[in-house]
């Protein structure tokens, strides 16, 4: 849950480096909060059927979107990798297994020119 946090402390923070643990465990946190609000806006009738967004996860989704797109330019710093490699994910399918493989590989070792290492930084 820290790691979450940590990211959402970091709200709209573009540059630096972030660890596989704390991307992921965003990711994580981010997906269990939107399947509960998307629960309860089923429950309380505030689900669109048509479009499949809620009033609270879209409120959610909104809040949480600055912070997800800094989070992953500073895991694609980390691995090496400029942010302007999220762009790929706008090719349908391809792009998307690139960006993911990108996402899970190790950090550069060392410092590189978005900062030191956060591994080093602990």
């Amino acid at each position: 849950m820290q790691w979450y946090l940590d990211v959402l402390k970091k709200y709209a923070q573009f540059s630096g480096r972030a660890r596989r643990q704390e991307y992921w465990y965003f990711v994580l946190f981010n997906m269990i909060f939107s399947f509960g609000l998307a629960m309860i806006d089923n429950v309380t009738g505030t689900l669109n059927p048509e479009s499949g967004i809620g009033l609270l996860s879209g409120i959610y989704s909104l809040a949480v979107l600055i912070p997800s797109i800094a989070v992953a330019f500073r895991r694609l710093h980390d691995t090496g990798r400029s942010a302007w490699w999220l762009l790929i994910g706008l090719i349908p399918l391809i792009g998307w297994v690139v960006i993911i493989v990108f996402l899970v590989q190790d950090s550069q070792e060392g410092e590189n020119e978005y900062g030191v290492s956060p591994k080093l930084a602990i």
